[in-house]
């Protein structure tokens, strides 16, 4: 509902205003009277009015000093001038201000009416003016952003100017990629959000004025519902594209691990690194491979051997393209934990084999039968040491609980690749990692509000720097805050 204000020094115009006009009848709400220039400024100040009624007699200030003073801090807000002096510089001053009617004393009701429905009109028109404004902006942003994801320095410069002055404050930029909308990251003061995408792949970008806090974070720590990738922070908004591309990645494989939750790409290991002389169906076969989904490696392996035969390469130029991939299968290989060689206990000289085939058949079944040959490998190391690793990797978190323990570092004590450790940690215990170390570092958390400890110790203590973080996610793993858990449950 719009808010007005009536400014008059004669009590019986402000009592007639607020009781013969029915106020309600064009949505709007008289929030307040004043009877001098002084005391109407100060009310206008609190109120924030769209709508000001005043007369331009009055002691303190007068009515267009008054209105000068408010449309200087408020050039949106509606005026109608009421005076006895209809004289044409009070006129000329009056339209040069930028009022919506100058009525004439004594005003009547109809004309007062008449003077509102114009005001009322305007409003509506400037309402409608600035939210297609604020959309067509919003437009040209999101359309900036997405550009900057596609194509970083080459489109850093149409990015600053709709992203405005704020992009000179920016200190590092992180991208988040889902399948569903998500407000997980809301808007903060470190921070400004710009949401894109659509259709199967929703996009938040958040760029940081702050890159040390973790005030963006307070969210994904806890997001329970469909899974968000998120890519590493990059310190200039140039480097989007690469905390885009990761952010997919992490997306991917949080997909198949969870299906919920939130997915950092620096979780996932060395294994992610960017690998450029890979097409996008090769990094599909090694995405299979490193997951142990064999049905769909032999499909994708399928599918790009049709590619292969199509290609029509030389044989030199073959030999190398099916070496690569069968030595980055193997590099997969190596972050099991187990040693590739026991695959080949006479030896492994896949250039010369490959070198002895003589035709593109007898190479195509070739690269079929070596990435199928690692595939079973790795699923029976995997299930070996599972059981060993685990065990290991939660006498780990007990003793470390207390500081910054990434999945990455558990993963090397073990001697396991990250996404392995991701995959194994989640068949053994039914539940993630990072929910894992939360769960582990919560109920000490409650032992130690038991025993009378200060949230600020308790919270460095199951590692976190700022309490203020360790609050939100215990209230949201208890379903209460730490203090209302040390007064009503806390063990005794």
């Amino acid at each position: 509902m719009l808010k007005a204000l009536v400014f008059d020094d004669e009590f019986i115009v402000l009592r007639g205003l607020e009781r013969l006009i029915d106020w309600s009848e064009y949505g709007i709400e008289l929030a307040g009277t004043a009877s001098d220039g002084i005391s109407a400024l100060k009310l206008f100040r609190e109120i924030k009015p769209d709508l000001i009624l005043t007369d331009i007699r009055m002691p303190g200030m007068d009515g267009l000093q008054l209105i000068e003073a408010i449309r200087a801090e408020a050039p949106d807000t509606m005026c109608i001038v009421f005076s006895g002096y209809n004289e044409f510089e009070y006129v000329k001053s009056a339209i040069k201000l930028g009022v919506v009617d100058y009525l004439e004393k004594p005003v009547n009701i109809e004309k007062i009416r008449d003077g509102i429905g114009k005001a009322v009109k305007r409003i509506e028109e400037l309402n409608e003016y600035s939210s297609l404004k604020r959309k067509w902006h919003q437009g040209l942003l999101e359309k900036s952003v997405q550009q900057l994801l596609e194509k970083g320095a080459e489109a850093a410069a149409a990015w600053e100017e709709q992203f405005g002055e704020d992009s000179e404050r920016v200190k590092g930029v992180t991208v988040l990629v889902s399948k569903e909308q998500t407000d997980a990251v809301p808007d903060g003061e470190g921070y400004r959000v710009v949401r894109t995408g659509g259709g199967s792949e929703h996009i938040v970008v958040v760029f940081h004025f702050d890159p040390a806090s973790e005030e963006w974070m307070a969210g994904l720590a806890e997001w329970t519902s469909a899974v968000i990738g998120s890519g590493r922070t990059y310190p200039s908004a140039e480097d989007a594209p690469k905390s885009y591309k990761e952010a997919q990645r992490a997306l991917r494989y949080g997909k198949f691990l969870e299906g919920k939750g939130w997915v950092r790409f620096e979780d996932l290991g060395d294994s992610q690194a960017d690998s450029p002389l890979l097409s996008e169906r090769e990094e599909a076969m090694l995405f299979d491979l490193r997951i142990g989904d064999k049905e769909g490696l032999l499909e994708k392996i399928d599918g790009y051997l049709e590619e292969f035969r199509s290609a029509k390469l030389t044989p030199e130029a073959a030999e190398v393209e099916l070496l690569k991939i069968v030595m980055h299968g193997l590099d997969v290989a190596k972050g099991t934990g187990g040693n590739p060689s026991d695959m080949y206990p006479s030896g492994y000289w896949p250039q010369l084999e490959i070198r002895n085939l003589n035709t593109q058949e007898e190479m195509a079944a070739w690269l079929r039968s070596q990435m199928e040959t690692i595939m079973d490998w790795i699923l029976s190391v995997r299930h070996r040491s599972k059981h060993a690793a685990i065990e290991k990797a939660l006498k780990y978190i007990g003793k470390n609980y207390g500081r910054d323990l990434t999945q990455q570092e558990v993963a090397d004590h073990v001697q396991m690749n990250s996404t392995y450790f991701s995959l194994l940690f989640k068949e053994e215990m039914d539940i993630s990692y990072i929910k894992y170390l939360t769960q582990v570092r919560m109920e000490k958390a409650k032992v130690l509000l038991g025993a009378g400890e200060s949230i600020q110790e308790i919270s460095e203590k199951v590692g976190y720097q700022h309490a203020r973080h360790f609050s939100e996610v215990f209230k949201r793993y208890a379903g209460m805050t730490p203090g209302q858990y040390r007064e009503g449950r806390a063990p005794k």
